[in-house]
């Protein structure tokens, strides 16, 4: 495995990159708050042993990257212009770097749930960077498949003071957002949830990133004109970006496959890993087939 840091103007982001030299690239892009370090290596391992070169990184305001200034989602401000100090096309472009840093002309893209509406602008906005698009637990609109009212609020309000209480506010986010029909392996959250504090803790970050995904546009009209292999991952039990949000993915790009996972809830259930990957392996197989 070896690491460095993309550039994308005065935004530094911090990737970690593995597998063979010569593999299939992919980028992996992360959700809401949450550090690279939350990419399982389960499922980075299966994407190996199937020949990709894995990309994975820290997206702005979490982790290695750069941390900015300004408010987010519970500033005043910020709700009455409806103006975040940055938006998901920044974001994307943050994702473009990485490949830039990487030599990578073109990638296979892969998002989980903020870093699905990433990967999905990725595709929009650098159309020649994106070679297939798999959005996992993911959204095209901030009011499609709105979380349930006990969801969010575990998100938004951490009162850790230390990595210990850091990591139990992760395993009690994903008691409530996690799989109901999957166990969840507490003690691999509560490590990665304590190295994460290490790296960087950074509360306000995350309500700038939130503030990002309530204030973007609806990116429907702008996913039909996509034309690429696309696949739409979601569960039927997720209670923070739900299955409707899944759905209305799949329906805006023409030809996404959808993949709906009894009993999946917001996360990656080891499980169900193999199944996703073999998914995103085909489509890579659909687009090396054009």
């Amino acid at each position: 495995m070896t690491s460095g840091v993309a550039r994308h103007g005065a935004v530094e982001i911090a990737y970690e990159v593995e597998g063979p030299a010569d593999g299939t690239p992919v980028l992996l892009v992360m959700g809401l708050g949450l550090q690279m370090l939350f990419w399982p290596e389960s499922f980075r391992d299966l994407l190996v042993a199937r020949g990709f070169r894995v990309a994975r990184f820290d997206n702005r305001d979490v982790g290695g990257s750069t941390h900015l200034s300004g408010p987010g989602l519970a500033s005043p401000r910020v709700l009455l212009t409806r103006r975040p100090g940055y938006g998901l096309p920044d974001m994307a472009g943050d994702a473009v770097a990485v490949l830039d840093a990487l030599g990578w002309p073109s990638a296979h893209v892969v998002g989980v749930s903020l870093g699905g509406m990433i990967a999905q602008l990725a595709a929009v906005l650098h159309p020649g960077r994106v070679r297939t698009l798999t959005s996992l637990s993911s959204t095209p609109s901030p009011h499609i498949g709105r979380p349930h009212p006990r969801a969010l609020p575990a998100l938004l309000y951490s009162s850790a003071r230390d990595r210990a209480e850091a990591a139990e506010h992760m395993v009690r986010i994903f008691r409530i957002i996690g799989s109901p029909g999957h166990p969840l392996d507490e003690d691999w959250l509560r490590d990665v949830a304590a190295r994460s504090y290490d790296r960087a803790h950074d509360p306000d970050g995350v309500r700038r990133q939130l503030a990002a995904i309530v204030l973007a546009a609806d990116r429907r009209p702008l996913l039909r004109g996509l034309r690429l292999p696309a696949l739409v991952v979601h569960g039927d039990a997720d209670p923070l970006v739900r299955l409707s949000g899944g759905r209305a993915t799949a329906r805006a790009i023409p030809g996404a496959k959808l993949v709906v996972f009894p009993g999946m809830g917001h996360d990656l259930p080891t499980a169900l890993q193999p199944a996703i990957v073999d998914e995103i392996a085909a489509l890579s197989g659909q687009w090396a087939a054009t």
